[in-house]
């Protein structure tokens, strides 16, 4: 279960190639660990749910 601290995706590479996502206020954020200063993408909640479905997660 997602909590407000960043959670490292199971499906990330030992690289440091992370996809990391959080809980916010109106659904998920998104970030991409690898860069300096990664942009942060939000998403609904039904989206992340949507998302989910999609890759068999």
């Amino acid at each position: 279960m997602l909590t407000h601290a960043w959670r490292k995706s199971s499906r990330s590479g030992p690289n440091g190639a992370c996809v990391e996502a959080r809980l916010a206020d109106e659904g998920v954020e998104i970030r991409d660990t690898k860069l300096t200063v990664s942009p942060i993408l939000r998403a609904g909640r039904a989206d992340w749910v949507s998302l989910l479905r999609t890759t068999g997660r």
